[in-house]
């Protein structure tokens, strides 16, 4: 089979007589640089047009943008006026919280001054405003403060009251250091009644059997007994502490702590002073304990030593 290609001009004529094998060879070559013709037609029309989609999606995306940082809290020319009132508000309603916090603090220091020094309460009421009085003025005479301003007035206020707090907390110490100098001397058993069931040093640890050393001594007895302090100082732990349960730790001066574990209740809170003999606790056997006791510990600049020459020493 062959294909005869025939071609005629107004001064040409030309024929060409193809094989099979040639003519199939050129219909296919034909095809392919038609298909690759129309091709880049149809890319070329599609261009322009996906640009500018492209163009107008990226314009709409800038203009939304625009408008979100318009819009903005953090736009300082759109500041919501009414919204900045309400937070300064607030921070003025914290101030005047903790200022009455602290004019309760300082009227319970003062309470206790007072007590210190026999003062008569109708005297000298820490609880009541002092007497007032005076003409009474008009309002368009009083000028008006800014939140601002108000602000700084109250955080003046809140310094001058912490410095009268540290005064009045220095007058107390020294107060309170002259009552209970005859009275710090360590000595005594930390119990009314009960015995004395383990000593200071290396023992046999009743949970793993296995020899541990026991920085305090303990005293057994029933469960509620009272626990006394065997010094007069102030109250610096009363609360839970690992391995001790509840704990009273005091503070003697002079680099004497004492520490009284394990117990059932405590009746004293941190920055009481109390006196030799004072009851402090109720005997129970909480934290690492085994039954109803106290862990008497005394320690020297932070140190536990052995409290049994204390326990057995004469009071003054």
């Amino acid at each position: 089979m062959s294909l005869t290609l025939l071609y005629r001009g107004k001064n040409v004529r030309f024929s060409m007589r193809l094989k099979k094998l040639y003519w199939l060879s050129a219909v296919l070559v034909f095809a392919l640089v038609s298909g690759i013709v129309v091709y880049l037609a149809l890319s070329t029309n599609e261009q322009p047009k996906n640009h500018v989609n492209y163009m107008a999606k990226k314009s709409v995306a800038n203009a939304d943008t625009q408008a979100k940082i318009k819009t903005s809290p953090l736009n300082n020319t759109e500041i919501d006026h009414s919204e900045l009132k309400d937070q300064q508000l607030t921070v003025l309603t914290m101030k005047l919280a903790e200022l009455q916090s602290q004019v309760l603090r300082l009227n319970a220091l003062g309470g206790r001054l007072a007590d210190n020094a026999n003062i008569p309460q109708k005297e000298f009421d820490f609880q009541k405003l002092p007497p007032r009085g005076g003409p009474s003025v008009v309002n368009s005479e009083i000028s008006r403060k800014s939140i601002a301003q108000l602000l700084v007035d109250i955080t003046e206020l809140d310094n001058s009251l912490d410095h009268k707090e540290n005064q009045l907390n220095m007058l107390e110490s020294l107060t309170l250091g002259h009552h209970i100098e005859n009275t710090r001397y360590l000595s005594g058993r930390p119990i009314t009644k009960g015995w004395l069931s383990s000593y200071f040093g290396i023992r046999k640890d009743p949970f793993s059997g296995k020899p541990s050393m026991h920085k305090g001594i303990d005293f057994a007895g029933k469960e509620d007994g009272d626990i006394i302090a065997t010094a007069s100082g102030v109250v610096s732990w009363a609360d839970d502490r690992y391995g001790y349960g509840l704990l009273i730790e005091l503070n003697h001066g002079d680099g004497l702590k004492t520490r009284y574990g394990h117990n059932k209740t405590l009746l004293v809170n941190v920055g009481d002073v109390v006196s030799k003999g004072q009851v402090i606790a109720r005997m129970g056997s909480t934290g690492r304990s085994t039954g109803p006791h106290v862990h008497y510990e005394i320690l020297r600049n932070g140190k536990q030593i052995d409290p049994i020459k204390f326990v057995y020493r004469k009071a003054k």
